[in-house]
């Protein structure tokens, strides 16, 4: 039998589709994931379809969308994160040691889930200094910076004796902010938020992350997107503003504070690379970074927030590398989404992807057969209380190649507050061309399409 993979799958937790090199950040140097793109793959329309944390890594875990699996808010879930049909459970029966390290965050509560042999992760968000981890069912306390933690840790892994092949889901904290979460899914600031190393404290002091088109006012916005009224209203109460302080949210700050919190992700990426090369393990490795969910700095007037179906939400950073089955230097357009990564896996390490998983196997497209893949996505949200500006934005959106609809389940009547962009000729979601004529028979083809998705997610 060929020896099967080795699976390094690093998750970033808030980081934007161009939040690193690679991906166009203009100042941040992240040269050690730079080298996954450029000695592999490097996904340019790799998606979330549930932008929020545990909603999202329960779709990577399990395949499934969100519609299917349950998790479809941050609420502490804990028992159903437990019964997840989790793909580490096949990876186990197909003979690989399997370990989680790192933010679990599917439920509150920082205890082994199955299908790990080893399990590293904390309670709720967790903390960026002096983490409290659960280790195998024990709680250690640790001193220290959380990224650097983890680092070693994961390094620990890679580099001890493994009797099968493994598979290792890495899990950081940043670059997220400190925050206490409460059972109904609110979260408070603390900390100041944004911690950074303190040998990356003035990295890029100075810099400037330029003023994209739809940087724009709330009442700029408003004029195209008229769902959106309520909410920017309810943003200037003064709970609302004291969180949006709190994180700089918006500010060239916030934007430099988590570009200097990847420094010590990326560190860890190059001790990895050196952990896989020593051990002689690299070229055996699949290894895959992306992120959780997108983030905004300010684009559509949103911001801190990722759980929107605007690019800036639902796009993800994804690079794989792997070079028995990945050119090096290949670029990819096709619509990936999170639940493609758990049949690919299974595929890789000799299993059959089973029915319950909605996600394809990416290795089609990674060996140049793009006939038949999909033309389009699924993108839902559930109204949720963690932002006191964001009750009643439930909606449902579809994403195809070149177009974006938009339907809120809870605003107006007959969808007349959804939104339509053609984003081969408004890539920054500026124009909503939902009530121009000559849209309107594309509205009745994605309204058709949208409902036959939802469908499909459910399982109908």
């Amino acid at each position: 039998m060929p020896r099967r993979p080795n699976f390094l799958i690093i998750l970033i937790d808030d980081l934007r589709y161009d939040e690193f090199g690679a991906g166009g950040h203009p100042y941040m140097k992240t040269p050690h994931t730079d080298r996954i793109a450029h000695e592999g793959a490097l996904f340019e329309r790799a998606f979330h379809t549930t932008p929020i944390c545990s909603p999202n890594r329960a779709s990577v875990v399990t395949g499934q969308y969100a519609s299917r699996h349950g998790i479809i808010d941050n609420v502490a879930r804990d028992a159903a994160s437990h019964r997840l049909p989790n793909y580490h459970l096949e990876l186990q029966r197909l003979g690989y040691e399997t370990a989680h390290i790192g933010k679990w965050h599917m439920g509150n509560d920082g205890k082994p889930r199955p299908g790990y042999d080893q399990w590293v992760s904390y309670d709720g968000h967790g903390r960026l200094s002096d983490p409290r981890l659960n280790e195998n069912g024990e709680y250690v306390q640790h001193s220290g910076y959380i990224t650097d933690i983890m680092n070693r840790m994961a390094v620990e892994f890679v580099e001890k004796k493994h009797e099968k092949p493994w598979s290792l889901f890495f899990a950081h904290k940043a670059v997220h902010p400190d925050a206490e979460q409460a059972g109904d899914g609110t979260f408070v600031v603390k900390d100041g938020g944004y911690l950074v190393a303190e040998r990356h404290r003035n990295l890029y002091k100075g810099r400037v992350f330029p003023k994209r088109p739809n940087m724009l006012t709330a009442a700029e916005v408003v004029k195209q997107k008229p769902a959106w009224a309520e909410a920017f209203e309810l943003r200037q109460t003064p709970q609302s503003k004291s969180i949006l302080e709190a994180l700089q949210s918006g500010t060239q700050e916030e934007i430099r504070r988590r570009a200097c919190m990847m420094a010590a992700v990326d560190e860890g990426v190059g001790m990895l690379f050196e952990a896989l090369e020593r051990t002689g393990q690299l070229d055996d490795t699949f290894i895959l970074f992306f992120g959780d969910n997108g983030f905004f700095f300010g684009e559509h007037g949103l911001g801190p927030d990722r759980r929107f179906a605007y690019e800036e939400g639902i796009r993800s950073p994804f690079v794989a590398r792997y070079p028995k089955r990945i050119k090096a230097g290949s670029r990819l357009r096709e619509l990936v989404i999170c639940q493609d990564i758990a049949p690919t896996l299974i595929e890789l390490a000799g299993g059959k992807p089973g029915p319950q998983i909605q996600g394809r196997s990416l290795l089609p497209l990674l060996a140049g057969k793009r006939a038949g893949w999909r033309k389009s996505f699924l993108v839902e949200y559930w109204s949720e209380n963690a932002m006191p500006w964001l009750v009643g934005m439930t909606y449902k959106a579809v994403r195809t190649d070149r177009y974006k609809y938009i339907h809120w389940v809870n605003r107006g009547r007959s969808g007349e507050l959804d939104e339509l962009y053609d984003l081969d000729k408004d890539p920054y979601e500026i124009r909503n061309v939902i009530r121009r004529p000559a849209y309107r028979s594309l509205r009745k083809k994605l309204e058709r399409e949208l409902r036959e998705l939802v469908a499909e997610a459910l399982g109908l």
